[in-house]
């Protein structure tokens, strides 16, 4: 009795708590959106250029600087740094809760499918609680073209949340939730998995051991972990921008929904269309995991050692 209550003890030390994953979280989420803010601002133009105006990352990039100013190439800051360090503390923390309910009583250990399962309810809380009225801001602005504030529709994040709440209601604040749902469920199961595999077979790096990746190798596994989501869900993220784009005006909006915009865009734009953005998307997402994995980890990484082994620091 008295050794599995040892063990149990030893199980429980080792366990890094929910909270902590979500401060690495949101750490990594502001210095990561202070980073990567263009690329995510040419990929959402690119999305939504469907008359070619744009030949590409490059041209769309100068093009904006140089119409509208370099500023114009960070348009949407504030409600991307928010969402992403909101984003990031509940992926972060409601993963790590769902891996707790998860882990084997006996070994503490978790499967691949449990992670992928975690992953992907940890995606879907935050496409419905955080990403999809977060971004419906952040697109609206983005599309926003001209350099007078005064020919500008929305003047700001929280005047744009307004107007739109005004003209089409709370729900439009939620347009195209669903296939921002299956978006962010399936990148995040795929990348809570990768990046755990990653760790232990670059690096021999298993939770709770106490032992701190270098922040290079974080990024390194950060960064391939980071590669698989955008290819399999390009479809559902370009739907995702036209929907959320358009707004929910009824009987005059293109798109009716996620079905019917796959459809569209497929017929009239062709198969291609549907992953219209994913460069510039294999640029940013990548580029951004490493970096919040790089302070994540040591956020972490410290906690281990402070807490979990008493290493010196």
């Amino acid at each position: 009795m008295g050794g599995g209550g040892g063990e149990d003890q030893k199980a429980t030390k080792r366990s890094i708590p929910p909270y902590m994953k979500a401060i690495s979280g949101s750490i990594g989420g502001v210095v990561e959106a202070t980073c990567l803010q263009p690329i995510d601002v040419i990929k959402t133009r690119l999305q939504l250029d469907r008359s070619g105006a744009y030949r590409g990352i490059g041209h769309c990039g100068t093009t904006i600087a140089r119409s509208e100013g370099v500023r114009a190439l960070w348009k949407g800051l504030t409600p991307f740094a928010t969402h992403l360090t909101l984003k990031y503390t509940l992926r972060m923390g409601s993963n790590a809760v769902f891996q707790t309910a998860f882990k084997d009583a006996e070994t503490g250990r978790i499967s691949n499918q449990a992670r992928l399962v975690s992953g992907f309810g940890a995606g879907v809380l935050e496409a419905l609680m955080i990403v999809t009225p977060f971004e419906v801001v952040k697109i609206r602005l983005q599309q926003q073209r001209g350099l007078s504030p005064e020919l500008l529709k929305y003047k700001g994040p929280v005047n744009c949340a307004i107007m739109i709440v005004r003209e089409e209601g709370l729900r439009g604040l939620w347009a195209g939730a669903a296939p921002t749902v299956m978006r962010n469920g399936t990148n995040q199961a795929a990348m809570f998995t990768a990046k755990n595999a990653f760790d232990v077979v670059l690096w021999k790096k298993h939770e709770g051991d106490g032992k701190v990746l270098q922040p290079w190798q974080s990024m390194v596994s950060g960064f391939l972990a980071g590669t698989v989501g955008p290819i399999c869900t390009g479809p559902f993220d370009v739907v995702k921008t036209r929907l959320m784009a358009q707004g929910s005006s009824g009987a005059d909006a293109k798109y009716k929904g996620m079905i019917h915009a796959i459809r569209t865009i497929y017929a009239e734009e062709g198969l291609r269309a549907l992953w219209k953005g994913l460069l510039p998307r294999l640029m940013r997402i990548p580029p951004g995991q490493a970096i919040m994995w790089a302070v994540a980890d040591q956020v972490i990484g410290f906690y281990e050692r402070r807490h979990l082994q008493n290493a010196p620091l």
